[in-house]
């Protein structure tokens, strides 16, 4: 017989059987299991709102994908064929070719206001191992009452954030006999409002979104020699139906209508600038933001005529039915704050996270100083120099010295309202220097400059033009812009900017005479190193204007190359400008004349970054601006099984 107390073990336990089998049987599964490896995972959907449609966005996101800025657009050159990413892209924005910000603007078929957005769309998943077949109960909450959906696991869930508010989200994963296991996010996106402002490097010029088409047939332009020796013939437009020879007489909106096509024309803004790819590479790389983006800057600003006050316009906007034309541009200081007032009458909580800034190359005038190096005719020398076009370095010193510290200074006082006091938030980008290849100062002559018979770089003016960019002037401006080096700043702790300059390393290797064997094939064949790439005869260069004998119409300006920065080569057969914004004293008498085939060289784009310039200055840029932002967290995930459910007593 077994002892007492094991009896009443025994009879016990019997009992507690009993209980048990007395109860409603329930599912093993309710006691809930956690499985770690299961996350929820969000994103903002097409999160770079200057971009009314996600492909575009997406685009860039895939071109990313384990490529820095510059990688991705080398491969996006390619796969465009060298025509360019933005080519499509730049009919589809949330600011259209006026420059006005479109209010609301309708993005993937939502309405919403660009600068005071009140949602964003969002798309959550399941991530890690999740098992096949698994159903999911979504649960969404953001004070509103919650919003539910079940589904297969494996299907993405999108809905809109209300913008301010955290949404959680919970899903309930219930898959077989296995136990239920509960997740849940906090999701809160983050807008970022970011303005670019400064000159012709922060708006991208150089590089229009859709590049002009070029015909295999030549155009005459006259010279100031005049007669039939001072007439030449370069590739002319496609598309242009008027007279081709000096003594034919077009209209300028004919020709317009067959020109390249910015995203504001007056200013010359690309999509291809350094700014706007560092506010897009954002988008791209934290997913729990957005970036409302304001791009500002314009061609030929300075301080004084452009940041702070009002500039010409660069150029009309020319649509096959009609002309418009300012005539003048806003400052963009005023701009960007009647932009911060409005949104924040809307929304008093708005504020200006990020300023991106380059501005003072043409406070020394050193569009001045490009053409001095390379307008080499005496004649034309001597009429430029009289126009004030020409520059000299003397003149560029003293205005570094004597004029820019104090122009920077009436830049802090206008941009510390908006940024709360707070300069580190301006992220200045240095310029690079556009005068070495191979670690070396360029050589100079004609090669790259013969697009004009009258140009040829200089090569004494030219190494005296890069020994004052590199000793002085680059130096003065970290300087400035850091309250450094004798800088007098009123409170250096709040008016020194964030100032980037990691890229200008890169640029010594690939400037304006760089060259490569990897060069598109048409670079190679019809750029001679010698500077003789066009036909001197007018009868052959009527028909054909180049002596490679390859058409100009196979030129592709985003092709990958050697040189990141633009010759006046490249500056004319990719944005051939028509000089619009210029004094009437030298504006052109039509599209034959000498002049415009001067300016359109000079002032088009030569010496300044190509798209893969610039997109070396984002990669640079970034890290800074993320750093300012302070990016990098990313929400909180929690996991855990469902709670064990309450046990009942069976009803009797």
């Amino acid at each position: 017989m077994a002892p007492i107390y094991f009896r009443r073990s025994l009879i016990n336990f019997a009992l507690l059987l009993g209980m048990l089998g007395a109860l409603p049987v329930e599912p093993a599964a309710a006691q809930g299991v956690a499985n770690s490896s299961i996350q929820i995972s969000w994103e903002v959907r097409n999160r770079f709102r200057l971009f009314r449609e996600e492909r575009d966005f997406q685009l860039h996101v895939d071109a990313m994908r384990n490529r820095s800025v510059l990688g991705a657009e080398q491969a996006l050159g390619v796969q465009s064929d060298g025509r360019g990413w933005a080519r499509n892209t730049v009919n589809r924005l949330c600011i259209d070719l006026a420059g006005k910000v479109s209010e609301p603007c309708t993005r993937d078929t939502v309405k919403e206001s660009y600068l005071t957005p009140t949602e964003h769309p969002i798309t959550v998943r399941l991530t890690g191992e999740v098992p096949v077949g698994a159903i999911c109960a979504w649960t969404f909450e953001d004070g509103e009452g919650p919003r539910q959906s079940t589904l297969d696991c494996a299907e993405p869930i999108n809905f809109r954030a209300i913008y301010g508010r955290r949404t959680v989200a919970t899903v309930e994963v219930t898959s077989g006999a296995e136990a239920p296991v509960r997740v849940s996010a906090d999701i809160a996106v983050r807008d970022i409002l970011i303005a670019g402002l400064g000159d012709s490097i922060a708006s991208g010029e150089g590089n229009p979104d859709r590049p002009v088409a070029l015909s295999d047939d030549g155009f005459c332009f006259r010279s100031y020699l005049g007669g039939p020796s001072g007439q030449f013939y370069r590739p002319s437009r496609a598309g242009f139906k008027g007279g081709r020879s000096c003594d034919s007489y077009e209209s300028l909106q004919a020709w317009q209508r067959a020109g390249a096509q910015w995203f504001n024309a007056a200013c010359h803004r690309s999509l291809y600038s350094y700014q706007t790819r560092a506010a897009l590479a954002l988008a791209v790389q934290y997913p729990h933001i957005a970036v409302t983006y304001l791009p500002l800057a314009c061609s030929g600003a300075t301080i004084a005529d452009g940041l702070l006050g009002g500039q010409r316009a660069r150029e009309c906007l020319t649509t096959k039915n009609a002309s418009t034309c300012a005539g003048s541009v806003n400052a963009q200081i005023a701009e960007l704050r009647e932009a911060i007032t409005a949104a924040k009458r809307r929304q008093p909580a708005r504020r200006l996270d990020l300023v991106l800034l380059s501005i003072g190359a043409n406070d020394i005038n050193f569009s001045g100083l490009v053409a001095d190096v390379i307008v080499e005719n005496a004649t034309e020398r001597a009429l430029f120099k009289r126009g004030g076009i020409l520059g000299s370095v003397e003149d560029s010193r003293s205005a570094l010295v004597r004029e820019l510290p104090s122009s920077f200074g009436k830049v802090r006082e206008a941009l510390k309202p908006l940024l709360g006091g707070d300069m580190s938030r301006v992220v200045f980008a240095a310029y690079a220097n556009p005068t070495f290849a191979n670690g070396a100062p360029c050589p100079g002559g004609p090669a790259g400059f013969d697009v004009h018979p009258s140009f040829s770089a200089d090569p004494q003016r030219l190494a005296n033009v890069a020994n004052f960019v590199e000793s002085e002037f680059l130096p003065q401006l970290k300087s400035i812009a850091l309250c450094q080096g004798g800088v007098l700043c009123r409170n250096p702790e709040a008016d020194r900017m964030t100032f980037v300059d990691q890229h200008q390393a890169s640029f010594a290797n690939h400037g304006f005479c760089a060259r490569s064997s990897s060069d598109p094939e048409f670079d190679r064949a019809c750029f001679s190193p010698k500077g003789e790439s066009f036909e001197t005869s007018l009868v052959e260069a009527a028909a054909q204007p180049m002596v490679c004998g390859r058409g100009a119409s196979e030129f592709r300006p985003y092709l990958p190359r050697g040189r990141w920065i633009r010759d006046a080569n490249d500056s004319y057969f990719a944005a051939m400008t028509y000089p619009q914004g210029y004094s009437a004293a030298i504006q052109p008498a039509d599209i034959h004349d000498a002049t415009w085939g001067i300016l359109s060289a000079v002032y088009g784009g030569a010496i300044h970054p190509t798209g893969e310039g610039h997109a070396a200055m984002a990669d640079a840029v970034v890290p800074a601006a993320a750093s300012v932002l302070r990016l990098g967290a990313e929400a909180d995930v929690t996991q855990e099984p469902l709670a064990p459910m309450v046990l009942q007593p069976a009803a009797r």
